[in-house]
C-alpha cells in the first residue's frame, strides 16, 4: 500500500501535525503595533504588566514586519499612510493575521472626510474587529484570543505527494 493511501485513509499523521503546528503558532502571536491615533495608548497597556498578554504569547512586541505575524492597526488612517501600511503587512511572512482597533481603524470612525480611508478592510484582509472609541485592552485581549482560535483552526500542512 502506497503511503498516499494510507495517509488518505486514517489522517491522523496529517491532524496530529496540524493540532500540533497550530497550538504552536497560536501560543506564539507576535504583534506587529501600528499605532496610528489615541487607540495606540490603549494598546500599550494592552502590552503592559495589568492586562499582562504574554499569557497568551503576545508579550514580543515586534517592530520588525519580518519577525511580526499578526498586525494590529489602531488608530484612523489616512490615504497616504495606507500605501505605507500595505508595503509593512507585504514584508510579513506567511501565515499573518490583523486586527483593526478601534471604530477608526474599522470604519473610518467620526473622519468622514476625503483624506481618511473609511476602515483598513479596504486594503488590508482583517481578521478581527475591535470595537469602541479608544477601546479597552481588554477588548483586544479578546481579539488576541479570537486569532488565537482562528489559527487553530486552520490546516497548517500541505503534503504534496
Amino acid at each position: 500500500m502506497s503511503l498516499e493511501k494510507s495517509l488518505d485513509n486514517q489522517g491522523f499523521v496529517t491532524t496530529s501535525l496540524d493540532f500540533v503546528t497550530n497550538w504552536a503558532r497560536s501560543n506564539a502571536v507576535w504583534p506587529m503595533p501600528m499605532g496610528l491615533a489615541c487607540c495606540a495608548i490603549e494598546m500599550m497597556a494592552f502590552a503592559g504588566p495589568k492586562y499582562d498578554a504574554s499569557r497568551f504569547g503576545s508579550e514580543v512586541m515586534r517592530f520588525s514586519p519580518r519577525q511580526s505575524d499578526l498586525m494590529i492597526v489602531a488608530g484612523w488612517c489616512s490615504y497616504k499612510m495606507s500605501h505605507a501600511i500595505r508595503r509593512i503587512w507585504d514584508q510579513m511572512p506567511d501565515p499573518k493575521w490583523c486586527i483593526a482597533m478601534g471604530a477608526c481603524a474599522s470604519t473610518g470612525g467620526m473622519h468622514r472626510c476625503y483624506g481618511v480611508v473609511q476602515g483598513i478592510d479596504n486594503f488590508l484582509p482583517v481578521d478581527a474587529y475591535v470595537s469602541g472609541c479608544p477601546p479597552r485592552p481588554d477588548a483586544l485581549l479578546n481579539a488576541l484570543m479570537t486569532i488565537q482560535e482562528k489559527i487553530k483552526k486552520e490546516h497548517s500542512l500541505q503534503l504534496d505527494m
